[in-house]
């Protein structure tokens, strides 16, 4: 039911019955958010979303933890295993969408109509559009999920598998230089705007977005 209403909302929503599920349909496609119910067959919600927490692949997600234990320790809880929100049993549909785009919003150093600007470049979420300064930029789509995974996670140097994982999912094969390609591309199609120099080489460590060219 949480599946077919966040679907109604324009979101796509995996579906995994428990830990091992997830963990899987993880490594297949990074999720932009986790919904973790706390009480999941074989492993508890909480026990996962401290595992989900150690790990590099999913310790910067978003988790909205989804339980009927409402009271403040069960809270407290939730919020020291690394839970970002707190959505108690029953709720409506409206609430848990509102509570995801919110969250996504801070997650991404999005602001409230989901515009994220960096070094004069800026992107409309919702529009799924870039621009530099007032300038539309043509992007293709595979560089627009890289920029904008680059600019929701400005400054942090992350290498070429990682970027695989994180931009074209785990269940995809691809070559790790393919990365390499679409970096190129990335940079020629910021070069008119004299801002490919926010797309910088790591020297045996990968790539960063930063601010500081």
């Amino acid at each position: 039911m949480v599946a077919f209403a966040l679907g109604k909302a324009g979101m796509q929503a995996i579906h995994a019955a428990d830990a091992r599920a997830a963990q899987s349909a993880i490594a297949d496609q990074v999720p932009d958010l986790i919904l973790l119910d706390w009480m999941l067959p074989g492993m508890p919600g909480i026990d996962f979303a401290r595992r989900l927490r150690r790990e590099d692949l999913t310790r910067d997600i978003p988790i909205i933890m989804l339980t009927a234990r409402g009271d403040e320790v069960d809270r407290v809880n939730g919020l020291d295993a690394g839970v970002d929100d707190y959505v108690v049993k029953p709720f409506s549909a409206r609430e848990l969408i509102a509570r995801i785009r919110a969250l996504m919003r801070r997650a991404h150093g999005e602001d409230s109509a989901g515009v994220i600007e960096i070094a004069g470049l800026r992107i409309d979420s919702a529009a799924h559009r870039v621009f530099a300064g007032e300038h539309i930029v043509p992007i293709g789509p595979t560089e627009y999920r890289l920029l904008h995974f680059f600019m929701t996670h400005p400054e942090r140097v992350y290498s070429r598998s990682q970027l695989l994982d994180h931009v074209w999912g785990g269940g995809v094969y691809v070559e790790e230089r393919t990365v390499d390609v679409h970096i190129r591309r990335l940079r020629m199609t910021l070069m008119p705007f004299a801002l490919d120099g926010c797309v910088q080489t790591v020297r045996g460590s990968g790539y960063r977005f930063s601010a500081s060219v």
